[in-house]
């Protein structure tokens, strides 16, 4: 029989989420924003 897996790794990737969810709140607006200007100017640039 194998050992029982340690939960190490899923701690460690919990860790990582939580110190990116503080920036959510400005990232995705950021993100989205920058989103919707390359669309636009795409449509633009075809039309």
């Amino acid at each position: 029989m194998s050992a029982p897996a340690s939960h190490d790794s899923v701690a460690a990737e919990k860790d990582v989420v939580e110190e990116i969810a503080h920036a959510m709140p400005i990232v995705l607006p950021v993100v989205g924003g920058v989103l919707m200007f390359l669309l636009a100017f795409i449509a633009v640039f075809m039309a």
